[in-house]
């Protein structure tokens, strides 16, 4: 009886121990689940930016630097256009510095923005009919609709926008049109004004009657082929004696202007022998320190022939391009030189058109530099 007890009580004991263990063992797996079974909570949104992460041997260095581009022609002693120079027959220098060639390709496709500068004063009298019609047997010519664009600027004392930018021939062919010799008060012909009394407006007749190249140069410079779209081959062609009366810009003041807007000259050199006849001289100046070059027409053949001539110096150019060692945005002026290194190009005496330098560009706020 006593043994019965015994073993009853420890029945109980052992019947508890074991309840509890299990209630531990179920316990421990609700409260410290496995890593396997874990739900991790989901992180709070954040409004601060991720830190950008730089590894020191991966930076990458950024250089601000400005391609320069410098189209140019070819041509032998006989004045033929070379249309198969390479690479390695040039070399190109920036103030006498070598410069490393980042690009050289034949340009026959560019885009073209031209502006054709007519001289309306009293010794282009009896020249400008043969020019208004050359000018119009040029643009039809030369305009590809779909591509390029002309403007038309008639000058004496003052410039006048006859024609601004545009493809369509037909308003071009107006423009030039209307371009005429309008004669001041008092002009008898072949470039005579009489006397007495002084017209009321006196500024006005010396403005009619006079001549200001320079001043039409400029103006078409900065307000008109300026704005034209970036990758075109921007050109003025001027029809002038060349002989500069009036105005308040220099003949430095033009061809900076010219530089500055990446725009060539071609001079054709037209005018009344009556009158004094062409300055030649000022006109090779002119056009060789912008790439272009000057022709003096005798007849109404030859002045077309100037045009066509033109067109084809417009249509067979090279385009070289170089980053210039000298990367200070300060506006100053650099001087171009693209040299033949081919010695047998070089016996050729073969001569390269082109713009004799540029002013680099400025900071935001400073003023470029004069040369």
């Amino acid at each position: 009886m006593r043994w019965r007890n015994f073993a009853a009580v420890t029945f109980v004991f052992l019947f508890v121990g074991v309840a509890l263990l299990g209630f531990d063992s179920t316990n421990a797996q609700q409260t410290a689940p496995s890593p396997a079974n874990q739900t991790k909570p989901a992180p709070s949104p954040t409004v601060s930016p991720t830190p950008e992460v730089v590894e020191e041997d991966d930076e990458i260095i950024q250089i601000d630097t400005e391609a320069v581009n410098v189209l140019f022609t070819a041509q032998d002693k006989s004045r033929r256009l070379l249309t198969d120079l390479k690479q390695s027959d040039v070399r190109i220098l920036e103030d006498g510095q070598p410069q490393e060639i980042t690009e050289f390709t034949r340009q026959i496709d560019l885009p073209l923005s031209l502006a054709i500068l007519i001289d309306t004063s009293a010794s282009q009298e009896r020249t400008l009919p043969e020019e208004r019609a050359a000018a119009k047997s040029f643009l039809q010519a030369v305009i590809r609709p779909a591509k390029d664009e002309v403007s038309i600027v008639s000058f004496t004392g003052e410039t006048t926008l006859e024609q601004g930018m545009t493809n369509n021939v037909a308003r071009l062919n107006r423009a030039i049109d209307k371009v005429e010799f309008v004669p001041p008060s008092g002009y008898l012909g072949g470039g005579v004004i009489a006397g007495g009394t002084p017209p009321i407006s006196g500024d006005n007749q010396a403005v009619q009657g006079s001549t200001a190249i320079w001043d039409a140069i400029y103006v078409t410079s900065e307000e008109v082929l300026k704005t034209s779209p970036e990758k075109t081959r921007r050109a003025i062609i001027l029809l002038s004696d060349g002989v500069n009366t009036f105005g308040s810009k220099k003949f430095d003041d033009a061809v900076q202007a010219a530089l500055r807007s990446e725009a060539v000259i071609y001079a054709v050199g037209v005018g009344d022998d009556m009158m004094g006849g062409v300055d030649e001289g000022v006109l090779k100046r002119l056009t060789e320190r912008t790439g272009g070059r000057a022709f003096f027409p005798r007849d109404e053949a030859a002045l077309r022939k100037a045009f066509t001539q033109i067109q084809i110096e417009l249509r067979s150019q090279y385009l070289i391009a170089y980053q210039p060692s000298n990367q200070k945005r300060d506006g100053s002026y650099r001087k171009i030189q693209i040299q033949i290194v081919n010695q047998e190009l070089a016996k050729q005496k073969v001569s390269l058109s082109h713009r004799q330098g540029y002013f680099a560009r400025t900071e935001a706020g400073q003023k470029p530099a004069t040369k």
